[in-house]
């Protein structure tokens, strides 16, 4: 009996699929605004999400993000790119922390620790872009190795006017 239980664990585990794939997140849906998004990093998942969907058609919004860090992060690098029909059609690369100048409150801290952020963001934009597009957005640290990463999809028909 403890043979075929043994067996038959062995078969349920061999036959669960080792997919590295994240599940796609929903962080607003309303009428005509949905975003939601992907880790794209292998190894780790993410927490992320907006107080109001509708705050997003302002320029400065509250967002909640939380993950473990898996990497140090004495220097972190963003590159975001603007991705409309499988194209990459804009991309945005800045220095987020470096020895002497960090912009965030998380420069500097250590593998193994929580990295946790309430608050607000200003995209630097007065619209979102209308239709449907991917934002795809990759932190790095000063291995190059990466400390987050997420395709944000998003179908936007809110009319500004």
């Amino acid at each position: 009996m403890k043979t075929s239980n043994a067996l038959i664990l062995i078969l349920v585990l061999l036959s669960i699929d080792a997919s590295t794939e994240w599940p796609t997140h929903t962080v607003c849906k309303e009428d005509n605004l949905e975003i939601h998004y992907k880790s794209c990093d292998p190894q780790q998942d993410f927490a992320f999400s907006i107080d109001r969907c509708s705050d997003v058609a302002t320029h400065t919004f509250n967002i909640r993000a939380a993950m473990v860090l898996r990497h140090s992060i004495k220097e972190l690098y963003i590159k975001v790119d603007l991705i409309i029909g499988g194209k990459t059609v804009l991309s945005y690369s800045d220095t987020l922390c470096e020895p002497g100048h960090s912009q965030l409150i998380f420069c500097g801290k250590k593998k193994g620790e929580h990295l946790y952020y309430e608050g607000p963001v200003t995209l630097g934009i007065k619209e979102i872009p209308q239709g449907e597009y991917t934002v795809s957005a990759r932190l790095t640290n000063e291995d190059h190795v990466t400390v987050a990463c997420a395709d944000f999809t998003v179908k936007n028909y809110l009319d500004y006017y």
